[in-house]
């Protein structure tokens, strides 16, 4: 097997109305996929895809796997999600390649917020 590329990252959700409020409303993302058939909704976000669904047995979860969102301004991000009032489980810091945070969505699931260094793919 040779895996190429990653093509989505799902999460699940309880209540797609208030998840949208957070991805759309918060994080600024725009709807790229909304599928009228299953409770599932996507953000297109460069070379890959988040997916937010909601489905018996699949919960959400503080403990689980957390997708990375690329900014340009990080401080401009993380002052935005401050001013309004999104829970962090990770203030931030710094290392050679980057800048990082983590915020919760509505459901407790993971988001980092990351910004590279110059150089750094």
């Amino acid at each position: 097997m040779k895996v190429t590329e990653a093509s989505f990252f799902g999460y699940p959700v309880t209540d797609m109305a208030r998840a949208r409020k957070f991805y759309e409303g918060v994080l600024g993302l725009k709807v790229t996929q909304e599928p009228t058939t299953v409770p599932w909704i996507e953000y297109d976000l460069g070379n890959t895809t988040l997916g937010l669904g909601s489905y018996d047995g699949w919960k959400p979860s503080p403990d689980g796997a957390m997708v990375a969102l690329e900014v340009d301004d990080f401080e401009k991000a993380i002052d935005e999600l401050k001013r309004q009032n999104i829970p962090f489980s990770f203030e931030g810091m710094e290392t050679p390649v980057c800048h990082f945070a983590i915020v919760r969505d509505p459901d407790g699931n993971a988001v980092m917020i990351h910004k590279r260094k110059p150089g750094n793919a």
